[in-house]
């Protein structure tokens, strides 16, 4: 007699399910363009949806690290620059002087984690020790990550480095390049981190109730400091990233990318105001965002509507967010952020 009611209750459960929800977005999305494009349904186009993926998805899982702990990093795309054009001073430095390329390309694989350190420990000494808003104090280390970028270049890439890097950026393994299995693999080890060890917990408790955290013995800020951390190294190593894809460091590599950051965040289900998430929803919501680029320039779109098409997207993900958590009643994560920053 409960059977009728089984199969319903089920679907509601599915349809309940925010990485369900986006799977089903995504092949919306894929049979849309296609169907716009025939060509968008081929492995190169894929090849290039998962190069353009790789770098995205590395700065959207620290920015999820940071925004589940109830903070926010703006400084991620001015940390791909910085790191970038770091490293390719240091790599041109070293191909001048015959240096080996396999030498030279982890030398400046270092650089760039060294850069994202530097950031995230000031990002974590304006948080943690000068008691300045994630905001304020990411918004700081961004306008001089991004000047610094424009200020050692001149506005100019920089190139003459190993002539390797670019052929690492060759799809190999099906649509992914080396670089790009080795971004997986760090995906997946900080998806094991984050629910099943210790440190995500720790950032689960923090974005939660930060007061409750400290009184259950959790040391915050050491904490808050390593997920900064983390989440510019992820960025340096984006930076990184983009050196092999245009075998150049460019001042403008990350332009854009704290906004891709949060909105891959944002529309795989992660609330704005910390707490909760799942990465596995941000792994999709990179995948989605990386996808509607590729598939608008597919469809011969204008380029400047990606900003658009971005914002509309993080605008019906927080609605999203919003209903799904209050049916309507107005005490969903937004409202709890507001109050939260208003006290």
């Amino acid at each position: 007699m409960s059977s009728p009611v089984v199969a319903p209750s089920r679907i509601k459960s599915l349809f309940g399910n925010q990485q369900f929800i986006l799977l089903l977005v995504l092949f919306a999305m894929v049979a849309f363009f296609t169907w716009r494009n025939p060509v968008f349904f081929s492995n190169a186009v894929f090849g290039n949806i998962l190069a353009d993926w790789s770098p995205v998805v590395l700065i959207a899982v620290g920015e999820f690290f940071v925004i589940v702990s109830g903070g926010i990093d703006l400084s991620v795309g001015s940390t791909i620059a910085i790191s970038g054009v770091v490293s390719a001073f240091s790599m041109r430095a070293l191909t001048a002087n015959h240096v080996g390329q396999n030498m030279t390309l982890f030398l400046g694989l270092l650089t760039c984690v060294g850069i994202g350190i530097l950031v995230g420990s000031i990002n974590a000494l304006l948080i943690t020790k000068a008691r300045i808003v994630p905001f304020i104090a990411t918004l700081t280390t961004m306008g001089a990550g991004a000047g610094m970028a424009i200020v050692l270049t001149g506005g100019s890439q920089i190139g003459d480095g190993p002539a390797k890097a670019i052929s690492l950026s060759v799809p190999d393994f099906g649509p992914l390049s080396r670089p790009g299995i080795v971004i997986v693999f760090i995906v997946a080890i900080l998806w094991v981190i984050m629910g099943k060890n210790r440190f995500g917990r720790y950032t689960y408790a923090i974005g939660s109730n930060s007061f409750a955290a400290r009184a259950a013995g959790i040391n915050v800020n050491r904490h808050l400091a390593k997920v900064y951390i983390l989440s510019s190294v992820l960025a340096g190593l984006a930076g990184f990233y983009y050196y092999l894809l245009l075998s150049v460091g460019a001042p403008t590599s990350g332009q854009g990318g704290e906004l891709q950051a949060i909105a891959a965040v944002v529309i795989g289900g992660t609330a704005l105001a910390g707490g909760t998430g799942k990465l596995s929803g941000t792994v999709l919501g990179a995948l989605i965002l990386t996808t509607v680029t590729s598939g608008l320039i597919m469809i011969n779109v204008a380029a400047n509507w990606k900003q658009v098409v971005v914002a509309i997207l993080i605008a019906v993900a927080v609605l999203i967010q919003e209903f799904r958590s209050t049916g309507g009643t107005g005490s969903g994560p937004i409202r709890r952020l507001l109050t939260r920053n208003s006290k």
